[in-house]
């Protein structure tokens, strides 16, 4: 489903760019005023329900910590489980981890070990899909746990930076596109 143009215009117009952050160069999609508004964020999750509810769905994969923000409603939504993943060292419980490439180094992300069933239908959420190495590593974490990835869902796509190309082919959906 996609958003009446109204809807959409209105959507768009609540993210605010911010030059130069958080350094210079990068302009940052700042979704802090679209959450602010109860109708325009309550809209965001209208779009982003209305592309899943069909699949099934068992368990929503929120990635820290913006991602959270959508996951939690949409797992509410679409009846599944919600399940995080975060930094190193934020999780209580045994956890396995996928190390990942960033623009200088690596990072890593952490799941807990008992969060995802094998052939579980699992949906990925972040806000934002840029580069695409955080939902990558994070479809690969699932994976290796034995979970089915369906697809990966977003606020925001920054089709620029050609992130949708790592999620190897899989199904993804941004309810906003720059």
């Amino acid at each position: 489903m996609n958003a009446p143009d109204t809807t959409l215009a209105s959507l768009y117009s609540s993210v605010r760019d911010i030059p130069d952050f958080p350094k210079p160069g990068i302009v940052f999609k700042d979704i802090t005023p679209l959450l602010a508004d109860p109708a325009l964020f309550r809209s965001a999750l209208d779009v982003m329900v209305a592309q899943w509810k069909a699949e099934r769905i068992a368990k929503i994969v929120g990635i820290e910590s913006r991602g959270f923000l959508l996951a939690a409603p949409l797992a509410d939504r679409l009846g599944a489980g919600l399940v995080i993943v975060r930094k190193p060292g934020k999780l209580p419980y045994k956890t396995v981890s996928e190390e990942y490439a960033l623009e200088y180094g690596t990072d890593t992300l952490h799941l807990h070990a008992d969060a995802l069933s094998h052939g579980e239908r699992t949906l990925v959420v972040d806000d934002v899909l840029a580069t695409g190495g955080t939902a990558s590593a994070v479809g690969r974490l699932a994976g290796r746990m034995g979970a089915n990835v369906v697809g990966f869902a977003f606020l925001i796509e920054l089709g620029f930076l050609k992130g949708a190309q790592k999620l190897n082919g899989a199904a993804m959906h941004a309810v906003l596109r720059y």
